[in-house]
């Protein structure tokens, strides 16, 4: 298994991350790596959302979670891994809304290929999470 995760804390409720998480096809105006997007329906566990990077083959997500202001996991599978990505939130210092992304690389040979494909995977969270939390202050 590989994992990674990134935190950053923001003055902005949870229900104003939760809407910008919740609204999949305009992800791009705070993750600038996204150069379009779609969800199968309403953003909820068994949703299907086909991401396309900039300059980069589309990528198929499977929401697997959706908790309302607290968490959504999405997935997504290719060549025997799992790339699981959890993004929570929760309380941090001072009254403060804590904003995590976690992802867990597990399959064949995940312990040799996760070192390879995740950090180019994840490279982008902390730029990303700062769009977002700025966004949702907004």
């Amino acid at each position: 298994m590989w994992t990674y995760e990134h935190s950053i804390e923001t003055d902005a409720a949870p229900e104003a991350i939760w809407s910008l998480w919740a609204d999949v096809e305009n992800w791009g105006t705070w993750n600038a790596d996204i150069a379009g997007i779609r969800i199968s329906g309403p953003f909820r566990a068994g949703a299907e959302i086909v991401m396309t990077p900039a300059e980069d083959d589309p990528v198929h997500l499977l929401v697997a979670e959706a908790l309302p202001n607290e968490l959504f996991v999405d997935e997504a599978r290719f060549d025997g891994l799992l790339l699981r990505t959890v993004h929570r939130l929760s309380q941090g210092e001072r009254q403060r809304t804590k904003v995590t992304y976690r992802m867990e690389i597990t399959g064949a040979d995940a312990d040799e290929v996760g070192p390879r494909i995740g950090p180019a995977v994840t490279a982008d969270w902390p730029e990303t999470m700062s769009a977002l939390v700025e966004l949702a202050q907004a």
